[in-house]
């Protein structure tokens, strides 16, 4: 050992006499142990919660995620989570998560299952028959104003959708002719 440790007063020399001459207390266990992402494939993704755009890495093995992080590449995160966004991994292995269509039909009290195509033909059957029924081509108050419109289906917005779906979404929904209107509303 190089450091002088008899020369250095106090608490540092006292330390220094003790460096390196206690074994590092690791298990025989603890040595073999790997990090259990090796082997996994990394994917890309966005967190999946606010509009901000967070990076993550999805680590999957055997087909089920194992891991999910910040990405330290992303200038819009470099690697952080909020308490939110670290919570995705809970969110997607969660075994209480919802993961088939569930269906009640109007007055029954019992919900069934059914498939994502029939749950995805009924909403487009849904909108499309409401928008038929409620579809407005010109203005009543100025008669040769055309105005295309439907007010007879809303949306509500949420906070876990980011910027490209909520473009996709509000180009959706002006192409049904549906109305935006902004909450005006002060507090």
């Amino acid at each position: 050992m190089s450091i002088e440790h008899k020369s250095r007063p106090g608490l540092l020399g006292k330390l220094a006499q003790h460096i390196g001459l206690v074994p590092n207390p690791v298990s025989r266990r603890s040595e073999k142990l790997q990090p259990r992402i090796r082997g996994a494939e990394k994917f890309h993704s966005v967190c999946p919660y606010c509009a901000v755009g967070c990076s993550q890495l999805i680590y999957v093995k055997d087909k089920k995620i194992i891991n999910i992080e910040g990405n330290p590449e992303s200038p819009i995160n470099r690697g952080t989570l909020c308490p939110k966004g670290s919570a995705t991994y809970a969110l997607s292995v969660n075994p209480y998560r919802l993961s088939k269509v569930k269906y009640r039909a109007p007055y029954s009290e019992t919900w069934e299952e059914k498939p994502l195509e029939w749950a995805m033909d009924r909403i487009a059957q849904l909108v499309k028959k409401t928008r038929d029924e409620n579809f407005t081509e010109m203005s009543q108050e100025k008669p040769d104003l055309p105005v295309s419109r439907t007010e007879a289906i809303g949306h509500l917005g949420g906070a876990t959708l980011d910027n490209e779906e909520n473009y996709l979404i509000l180009k959706l929904f002006r192409s049904l002719g549906i109305v935006y209107i902004e909450n005006q509303a002060r507090i």
